[in-house]
């Protein structure tokens, strides 16, 4: 058997919620299995497991879609990012993200308005 790369979290979400669509139908949870194999040319086993997550959580929400963004920072600030990703064992994207998160809902629509 030839394994596949994972798939990302939009796919898995896409994934968990066809389940629960077959769930929230009666499906049974057999059948339920065998469709989402055939239908994502998984093993039964791993399309078991989409099944069994969509029972236990039911629909999950399906994440906003990743896009490369290039941004030119000072040597020692990217070093500070890069340091404090490593310390909280999270990636650079994720810890950007976060503190660009928090800016703008701390900047908020009023601070935004005037430009």
């Amino acid at each position: 058997m030839v394994r596949r790369d994972r798939v990302d979290g939009v796919e898995y979400a896409r994934r968990v919620n066809a389940a629960a669509d077959l769930v929230e139908a009666g499906v049974p949870i057999a059948a339920a299995a065998h469709t989402m194999a055939s239908r994502y040319g998984v093993s039964v086993r791993q399309a078991r497991r989409y099944v069994e997550q969509a029972m236990a959580t039911g629909r999950i929400q399906v994440p906003e879609t990743s896009v490369v963004f290039t941004v030119k920072l000072p040597g020692s600030l990217a070093g500070q990012v890069r340091a404090h990703a490593r310390e909280r064992d999270a990636t650079i994207s994720a810890v950007v993200a976060r503190a660009l998160a928090e800016f703008l809902d701390r900047d908020g629509p009023e601070g935004r308005a005037g430009r």
